[in-house]
């Protein structure tokens, strides 16, 4: 038998991973769109976005462990790979489109979904939801980022 937290990370290095095959070419246009001056760590974001992607699948893995393959535990796995594909998809729907207001709705979402998980997560280990917290705090800076993106490119919103 395969131990859970190998198709856990299996599954999340995957998608993660699709998001490069899936990205448009239209890359150039983001990079040509004006920045905040603060943003000076844009460079770690692809560091800081692994961390995540590596505690949530440890959390989804924890969740597991509590109770393998009950109905809830399911549930629960459905909406980690959710809000994995959420995230995944920020950068490819973003370009695809052409609009930071895409990238704003993605990252709004990922962040109401990862405190709707956070708390269905709580009860079962305390450990699972405090290894959520990076996402629940960089989400949200990075849907600033992108919020502040369109009132510096507002042609491209």
């Amino acid at each position: 038998m395969i131990e859970s937290w190998l198709v856990i990370g299996a599954v999340t290095f995957l998608i993660a991973l699709g998001s490069f095959f899936i990205t448009p070419r239209d890359v150039k246009w983001f990079a040509l769109l004006s920045r905040p001056r603060w943003l000076v760590f844009e460079p770690l974001i692809p560091f800081i976005w692994t961390t995540i992607f590596i505690c949530g699948a440890a959390s989804a893995n924890i969740v597991w462990q509590k109770n393998p393959g009950s109905l809830i535990t399911w549930i629960l796995m459905g909406l980690y790979l959710l809000l994995e594909i959420i995230t995944v998809a920020y950068i490819p729907l973003m370009l695809r489109f052409r609009s930071l207001n895409t990238g704003e709705s993605l990252g709004l979402s990922g962040l109401i979904l990862s405190v709707i998980l956070a708390i269905f997560v709580l009860p079962i280990s305390w450990v699972a939801a405090l290894l959520l917290v990076p996402y629940l705090v960089w989400s949200p800076i990075g849907t600033y980022t992108t919020d502040e993106l369109k009132h510096l490119n507002p042609e491209d919103a």
